[in-house]
């Protein structure tokens, strides 16, 4: 099996696992396990859904696109991805059975420090060119290594005050924060940049890059509100955000005069996920101005289904709805397939059900309205079609064989 596919199923099964385990935790709701501990299978969710599915397919698409042929051939690569797919497995087993352990620990910890080698890498062998997709990709990857200082205090932090202190908590908001808006989607904004092959205003693009770098480093101060009672904190966040809705503004004219030829290129169901994806960036954006209010920034952490809401906004909507895109556009995915087609809708359909009771049942919890009648059944059946769609999504994978080899070649 071609090098290249081999990792993209790979990265889809770990995507797989991730959605079977948030499946299993909303079955758990309505018919509870009592040989499963739903805390420890949470930590599994979310590790393998963001170590093992966004993660890896980020490093298949920055290999594919930013690193020269004769490079991203080199055995280091393949040997890479390999050992970090091993950590992810090390997750997915260590954590459902013990939580937060030594064995998690370990795996987690050998994650991060492949990142690094991953970073080391890319660092050296991505193309100097300047372009706007490059800088992101550079300016991405620190930020991936900001965010593990967060992952190193936790340590210090359960010693000295232990998990309940704001500290420790605030820790793992920073890992998190930096993770999601700095690593992640400053990374697939270069994959994204990338398709328009650098015909991008260099003068919208230099305000915009400096302003979601701006942003994304002031509204860490967000999470930081809520273990930490501080005014200055709300301002800083608001800044911040105002800055964001600023750069995306700059982002919306920067590809206005491109999309009518970039829509051209694009098949019907990667015109879907692009849209998709386009649309929840910039619901986030909206949803992060409300911020400003105070009882709603208040309420925003402390209604759980706006917290898991929002997650998965980000990372089904945005982080993934572009990963689609990506490689639906690049064929390293079967556009023709039926198969395909089918597990797509039914991914975004399951994505965009559950997304839209989630704030709902949240809506009735802050009007004190109680819980939406059926809710945990009807969510249940809604994730059920995302676990379907991508089993279709993979099975389709795996019938596909490249037709031309030379398209999905790692390229510069």
């Amino acid at each position: 099996m071609n090098s290249q596919k081999a990792w993209i199923l790979c990265c889809f099964f770990n995507f797989l696992i991730a959605c079977v385990f948030g499946l299993l935790m909303r079955f758990m709701y309505l018919f509870p396990l009592d040989f499963v501990n739903y805390s420890f299978l949470l930590h599994a969710h979310s590790h393998v859904a963001m170590l093992g599915w966004v993660y890896l397919i980020v490093y298949v698409l920055v290999v594919h696109f930013f690193i020269p042929k004769e490079k991203s051939q080199k055995p280091i690569y393949n040997r890479l991805f390999w050992l970090t797919e091993f950590s992810v497995i090390g997750m997915m087993i260590a954590f459902p059975i013990q939580g937060y352990a030594l064995f998690s620990i370990i795996f987690s910890t050998m994650h991060i420090l492949l990142s690094y080698v991953f970073c080391r890498l890319v660092w050296k062998d991505c193309t100097k060119d300047k372009s706007p997709s490059q800088r992101f990709l550079l300016v991405s990857i620190l930020f991936m290594i900001l965010s593990t200082f967060g992952v190193w205090c936790l340590g210090p932090a359960v010693s000295t005050l232990g998990k309940q202190s704001a500290f420790y908590q605030i820790a793992i908001q920073f890992f998190l924060h930096f993770q999601f808006n700095g690593w992640f989607i400053l990374a697939i904004l270069a994959l994204f940049f990338k398709q328009f092959q650098n015909k991008i205003d260099e003068v919208k693009f230099k305000k915009f890059y400096f302003l979601i770098i701006v942003s994304t480093l002031l509204t860490v101060t967000f999470p930081m509100r809520w273990f930490i009672e501080n005014d200055i904190l709300s301002y800083i966040n608001i800044l911040g955000v105002l800055i964001q809705l600023g750069a995306f503004i700059y982002f919306y004219k920067m590809l206005k005069s491109q999309m009518n030829y970039f829509k051209s290129t694009l098949d019907k169901i990667a015109k879907m996920v692009y849209s998709l994806a386009l649309c929840s960036l910039f619901l986030k954006v909206g949803i992060q101005l409300l911020t400003i209010f105070p009882n709603l920034a208040e309420v925003s952490h402390q209604i759980r289904n706006f917290v898991i809401g929002f997650i998965h906004l980000t990372t089904l909507g945005i982080i993934t709805g572009f990963l689609f895109g990506i490689l639906l556009q690049n064929k390293m995915l079967s556009a023709n397939s039926e198969i395909l087609k089918a597990g797509m809708k039914c991914f975004i359909l399951g994505y965009i059900s559950t997304e839209v009771l989630l704030f709902l049942q949240g809506w009735f919890f802050y009007f004190g309205e109680g819980t939406i009648p059926g809710y945990f059944q009807s969510i249940l059946i809604f994730s059920v079609l995302l676990v379907l769609g991508l089993l279709l999504i993979m099975s389709s994978i795996i019938n596909f064989r490249f037709k031309n080899a030379s398209k999905i070649t790692p390229q510069n």
